[in-house]
């Protein structure tokens, strides 16, 4: 019995976690940090200091940026993150004369920084709970559906009152705890990003995807870029007359050497959790969502191998996109393994189990909550009537080329300006497709024409292959023509279309759905016959997202009144604080690992050949111990990694990590395989962070790089 009821506390700690107990669970709303006590833990920090209303605060150098995090860390606007997180603006920028993304690039003075196509930093300057004013707006409305759209269309008119007029400003409510509270945040945003420094891809990405996810890890995976604005401090597109912004706050560098059982700290922008979500839920994504993922994406990565295979032009086209693949992949895989190791689903049975004997123990508590879960469960019997037509189809919007991208996003918009006023969209406005037009270049800067011909025949291929009940209909007129096999039609759509011209494709955000239609264009012709099930399928899935957000409100509810309260929001991409000290963790059965790799490290891997091609220059300042003022005492070597227990998922990489006093330590850019449920349940004796030491950021750009004025920038003169 003491067994079971220590397994139970266990299962417990997911959902009914208390904030003081473990301030390295959860992340945290920066409005919530006064529930933490994290000074008892050792912060030198007041909680004003880290985010204020009032006064300017560490939360000021945040930033939002290219899917991940970054900081300032210059009073001229210089920003650091992760080599992954600048990946993409890096490959766009490069080319087979230009290889960036192998060789690494630095900008020795301002006017030799390039920009970062596409990219854009947001710098949140104000949040605000607007619960009262949403719900408000749905008030008396029992249909989910219906309420759903009120709370949406609220949402749309206060962002735009909000931004009218302000070209550098947006503003996005949020809804936290499944819509039980919505926070209004509003953004500065910067269109002008520019590269520093990245170094090259044998340190920014050492180790590949062998070691992505993986402890002990000896990857640089750090790079420098700049935000500019106009001269009055405004964020404008890129203009040559801008200027490097000033930001309020910006980053100070730790000048103690950080230690194992150090507090540490981390503000950034974590994508998506799911701690909350039901045993349905888990059954679902365990033997449905994540393993068609990771088929998918394997099969993905093995054809853009095979295209781009002697051609280096192609390689860098496409890298972008493989890497993304391949990290989402691999974390899928992990997910999948902790979930089957763990017995997750069984755990979330058991706890279910209890929390229903407790809803049905008196006539109150069973008429809100007794039926809640079964009711849940019901909602994805929809889905599981066309799961494999659904997968099969959302390659088509998204995994099937870049020109059939542009035609359904350009049909989207026509079809948005064809509707009247109130029956548009709530996301949709003319200051979106005018960006989404300007968007388009960067678009193009992954399009490699094998490889999208490959996409696009690999989708319709496995559409042909679904079984009678699940077929994707539109497609008739390609699938059954006998005379022309699917690898034929794709390359006379090819070479007809104009759509490999992005010039040619801003074109099509202008006009009506009659003169699309007109252009007899086969991309454009396509996402036209399949778009009435894409439609049908969408409004399924709005119908099930908002029966299912409606039950997991009032699932909450019921755990808030079964064990009280204390539960930080699940991730959504909006800001967050977590805290946890530097620390090690036991993977396996007589198994440590320390918190900190180093350059010897990086040189004990070295086999010379991709991913661990360690360059000579490094392996040479190793050798000579040339390591300058960057040698940690205690290691007598450089650090180039670090553990630590704070609580992130996808979108924290390149969050800045501080020491207790608020200087930058390091950044986080992983997590490790054997927490990859993390999203699903923390575990603290298992759940890491993985932050590149800033140790061994300014090693590389002094000793490696000879970038000494960055350091300077920063503060750091000798």
């Amino acid at each position: 019995m003491k067994n079971m009821k220590r397994l139970f506390a266990l299962l417990l700690l997911p959902f009914l976690f208390i904030a003081h107990l473990h301030a390295q669970e959860g992340m945290w709303l920066l409005s919530q940090l006064d529930k933490l006590d994290f000074n008892k833990k050792g912060m030198q920090l007041a909680v004003s200091d880290i985010y204020s209303k009032d006064k300017p605060s560490l939360a000021n150098a945040i930033l939002q940026l290219g899917g991940g995090s970054a900081s300032f860390c210059s009073p001229d606007g210089l920003v650091i993150t992760n080599h992954h997180v600048a990946f993409g603006a890096v490959q766009r920028a490069s080319s087979a004369s230009s290889d960036y993304l192998t060789n690494g690039f630095l900008a020795r003075t301002r006017t030799e920084e390039i920009r970062a196509p596409g990219y854009r930093a947001r710098l949140m300057t104000d949040m605000k709970d607007v619960t009262d004013e949403v719900l408000s707006s749905a008030k008396g409305i029992s249909d989910p559906g219906q309420k759903e759209k009120k709370i949406n269309e609220k949402i749309a008119a206060m962002s735009e009152e909000l931004t009218k007029g302000k070209e550098d400003m947006e503003a996005s409510v949020v809804p936290m705890y499944n819509g039980k509270q919505y926070i209004l945040f509003i953004y500065k945003v910067f269109k002008d990003v520019r590269i520093v420094y990245v170094p090259p891809m044998s340190i920014g990405n050492y180790g590949g995807e062998t070691d992505n996810w993986m402890w002990p890890r000896h990857t640089g995976d750090f790079s420098f870029m700049r935000v500019y604005s106009a001269p009055d401090g405004s964020g404008r597109d890129y203009n040559t007359a801008n200027v490097p912004y000033k930001p309020k706050v910006w980053l100070k560098v730790a000048k103690d050497p950080l230690k194992e059982g150090d507090l540490t700290f981390i503000m950034g922008y974590p994508g998506q959790t799911t701690r909350y979500r039901s045993s349905t839920s888990v059954f679902w994504n365990e033997n449905y969502n994540y393993p068609f993922a990771v088929k998918n994406f394997h099969e993905i990565i093995d054809l853009l191998d095979a295209v781009t295979k002697n051609n280096h032009e192609g390689e860098i086209r496409v890298a972008s996109l493989k890497k993304g693949l391949a990290n989402v992949m691999k974390n899928y895989e992990g997910k999948l393994e902790g979930m089957k190791k763990t017995r997750f689903y069984e755990k979330k049975l058991a706890f279910e189990k209890e929390f229903n004997a407790w809803a049905n123990s008196n006539p109150a508590t069973k008429e809100k909550y007794g039926d809640i879960l079964a009711k849940e469960k019901e909602q994805y019997k929809v889905l599981e009537k066309t799961k494999e037509r659904d997968n099969v189809f959302s390659l088509f919007q998204g995994l099937s080329g870049t020109q059939l991208g542009i035609a359904f996003q350009a049909l989207y918009f026509a079809q948005q300006r064809g509707k009247a006023q109130g029956e548009r969209d709530p996301g949709f406005s003319e200051k979106v497709a005018d960006e989404t037009i300007e968007s388009i270049p960067d678009s193009y800067q992954g399009y490699f024409e094998p490889a999208d011909k490959a996409l696009l025949v690999r989708a319709l291929k496995m559409a042909q292959a679904l079984p009678d009940g699940q077929r994707i209909t539109g497609l008739d007129y390609i699938l059954n023509d006998r005379s022309r096999p699917v690898e034929k039609f794709v390359d006379d759509a090819t070479a007809k279309s104009k759509l490999n011209d992005p010039e040619y494709a801003k074109t099509l955000f202008k006009m009506t759905e009659s003169q699309l239609k007109a252009l007899n264009d086969p991309f454009v012709d396509l996402a036209m016959s399949i778009d009435p099930m894409a439609v049908d399928i969408q409004k399924v899935n709005e119908t099930f997202a908002a029966n299912v957000t409606d039950l997991r409100k009032v699932y909450l509810d019921g755990l808030y009144e079964w064990k009280g309260k204390g539960l930080y929001p699940d991730a959504n991409s909006t800001i967050r604080f977590t805290s946890g000290p530097v620390k090690g963790y036991c993977p396996a059965d007589a198994v440590w690992y320390d918190p900190f790799t180093t350059l010897q490290g990086v040189v004990d891997k070295n086999t010379g050949a991709e991913p661990f091609d360690a360059p000579a220059e490094l392996v040479s300042l190793e050798k000579n111990k040339d390591f300058g003022r960057y040698m940690d005492p205690k290691l007598k070597d450089v650090p180039v990694a670090f553990l630590n227990q704070c609580d992130i998922t996808g979108g924290n990489s390149g969050s800045p990590v501080m020491n207790a006093k608020g200087e930058l330590i390091g950044l986080a850019f992983d997590g490790n395989y054997e927490a990859m449920i993390g999203d699903w349940q923390y575990d603290l004796k298992l759940q890491r962070t993985i932050c590149v030491d800033i140790r061994y950021v300014l090693f590389i750009t002094e000793k490696f790089s000879k970038a000494d004025f960055i350091l300077d920038e920063m503060g750091l003169s000798h």
